[in-house]
């Protein structure tokens, strides 16, 4: 039976005349499931969002990542247009960087200046910058599979790039801190920062926590060597530990940066690091036009001040919980070995023996027509406004798929 053309597919084909690929990056349709994801959402609010075609859903992946406290939050979005009316981007910085960059050193205990930017790739690259400026030295390590960003050092694409973006890039298996030694051994003398996630969370792949003494070791081979310890918290920042990721794990960065979280939804991302980098912060150049942007600093303000105040990582973390053993129940029910990897309020979900990711794509598919959205290939988000009652709906709508997929298999 041919597929009715909906709204969504029809502003589909539209996009495909005027923008390259109709949908590019991240969210471009391959990346999930074309068949059953909606290409245009219209509206957002707590936990919920309406698509084009006026479905909606239940959502887990919230903006991937960037609503913490839900969407259309009323306190964030009303300290957002008391800005915009003495408004967004001006010649000059407005008070509220003054007061963003005060919060943020107050709530990162190793942090004594941040900087601010839009976008997460815009402070993992600078920071990898201002390592090279502090040490005089060039390499850059991080994990292999880490997503750090969308420049040419980094990105997960071939498009554009030449030998010599990566020429000064090292690369070792997470976890593996012999590796990460003897790369050291071999050639720290030039290797001005380390750069990584606070725990391993690369696509298309299960999520890896770190392994005991892992961050330690990392830790103590940067101070041995003098090399720069990045942070890139973009992804877990402010989901894990209210402080910072590196608290959850117990480890102190020299750099951290964040973005995703600290807006709830409003575009931001920041560096914050610690007094010996100062001079290094002023000498790599960092600006944009909007980069100022009084409007998302507000926003950010307002959402590290609720999230603090309504315990939202505590909330999050049982949540999750909640969420992963209703999951694994109801895949226990109907014959399967499913597991939710990582961290609770960021989980990334498994089938043991589904090297082909069939079955995740079969099970999110399933939910996906019921209005619930798992996505298959990314960690998944939990947000403040997820209460008890939406994790409960979403349990019932997965066994439901569970149990289809298991009547495909009789």
């Amino acid at each position: 039976m041919k597929k009715e053309t909906t709204r969504s597919d029809e502003l589909f084909l539209r996009a495909t005349k005027v923008v390259p690929g109709g949908i590019y990056g991240h969210v471009a349709p391959a990346g999930g499931l074309p068949e059953v994801f909606p290409h245009y959402a219209e509206s957002g609010k707590g936990c919920r969002f309406r698509d084009v075609d006026g479905k909606e859903w239940i959502d887990f992946l919230c903006g991937y990542g960037s609503s913490l406290l839900g969407y259309a939050d009323p306190e964030v979005d009303e300290a957002a247009e008391r800005q915009r009316r003495d408004g967004s981007v001006l010649n000059q910085p407005t008070e509220r960087m003054v007061e963003l960059a005060e919060a943020l050193t107050d709530r990162i205990d190793f942090a004594q200046w941040a900087v601010f930017a839009k976008n997460g790739s815009d402070v993992t690259t600078w920071a990898t910058r201002v390592a090279r400026e502090h040490t005089g030295r060039s390499l850059v390590v991080k994990a292999k599979g880490a997503y750090h960003g969308v420049d040419a050092w980094c990105d997960p694409g071939f498009g554009g790039r030449i030998a010599e973006d990566r020429a000064a890039v090292r690369e070792f298996v997470w976890n593996d801190l012999d590796g990460l030694t003897q790369l050291v051994e071999e050639e720290g003398e030039d290797i001005a920062a380390l750069i990584l996630t606070p725990y391993h969370h690369a696509a298309f792949g299960a999520s890896e926590m770190p392994a005991d003494g892992f961050w330690t070791g990392v830790e103590d081979l940067c101070r041995e060597q003098g090399i720069v310890l990045v942070l890139d918290d973009v992804r877990a920042g402010f989901r894990l530990h209210e402080g910072g990721s590196h608290r959850h794990f117990g480890f102190t960065p020299d750099l951290s940066c964040y973005s995703k979280a600290l807006g709830n939804g409003y575009a931001i991302s920041a560096c914050a690091g610690r007094e010996e980098y100062r001079r290094a912060a002023r000498e790599v150049f960092l600006t944009g036009s909007c980069w100022n942007d009084a409007v998302s600093m507000a926003a950010a303000l307002k959402c590290i001040e609720i999230a603090k105040r309504e315990n939202v990582v505590e909330r999050l973390d049982l949540l999750g919980r909640r969420l992963e053993d209703g999951l694994q129940s109801q895949a226990k029910a109907h014959g399967y070995s499913f597991a939710l990897t990582g961290p609770p309020s960021m989980p990334f979900p498994w089938f043991e023996e589904d090297d082909n990711l069939y079955a995740v794509q079969r099970f999110c598919g399933f939910c996906a027509e019921e209005g619930v959205f798992f996505h298959p290939h990314h960690n998944w988000f939990l947000c403040g406004a997820h209460a008890e009652a939406d994790i409960d709906e979403a349990v019932e709508v997965a066994g439901r798929a569970f149990a289809r997929m298991a009547q495909e298999k009789d």
